[in-house]
């Protein structure tokens, strides 16, 4: 698998015409797909706690008191919105699969007696960078046809993958 994250689009905020092309544009590009895709969308509530502690740091800094006034105000109109509001931070991802067409021959291969450890291991490196070549034109794919609609996709390393996962099982 494959895991791309991608840029949102307002699409609300658009004209009719653009609304209707990025429309057509996702629906072309859902059309040369031939394999599937899964489309994860992750909404987390975010913590605006953080945020207010560095501001109020920045606070005794300003260099007026009607920055320092104003400031103190935003910090409180921001922490008023959060109690009221349920302020969202959402992520969208695109998980693209490829799943590997091992011949029968090739598996009975790894299965029989004879033949050495080094024969198979290199059969299943050169089978291994194939299917990963395969998943890399996949991906390319996605990210070539989003783009077409306006969102911007990137492909997730091993240790965004992980970390990613781990966010979401913790």
């Amino acid at each position: 698998r494959g895991i791309l994250i991608c840029s949102s689009i307002n699409f609300g905020l658009k004209s009719a015409d653009e609304q209707h092309a990025i429309t057509l544009g996702f629906q072309n590009f859902l059309n040369t797909l031939d394999f599937s895709i899964q489309i994860v969308i992750n909404s987390r509530t975010m913590d605006l706690r953080p945020y207010l502690a560095l501001l109020e740091e920045k606070a005794p800094e300003q260099k007026t008191e009607l920055m320092r006034i104003q400031l103190h105000e935003y910090i409180e109109f921001v922490r008023s919105f959060a109690d009221q509001a349920n302020i969202m931070t959402k992520s969208f991802y695109i998980v693209v699969p490829y799943a590997s067409h091992v011949s029968a021959a090739n598996a009975i291969s790894f299965l029989r007696p004879g033949g050495s450890a080094s024969e198979k291991t290199a059969a299943a490196q050169t089978s291994f960078e194939e299917d990963r070549a395969q998943l890399e034109q996949r991906l390319s794919l996605c990210i070539g046809g989003l783009a077409g609609t306006g969102v911007r996709a990137v492909a997730l390393g091993t240790e965004e993958v992980i970390e990613l996962l781990y966010r979401s099982f913790n």
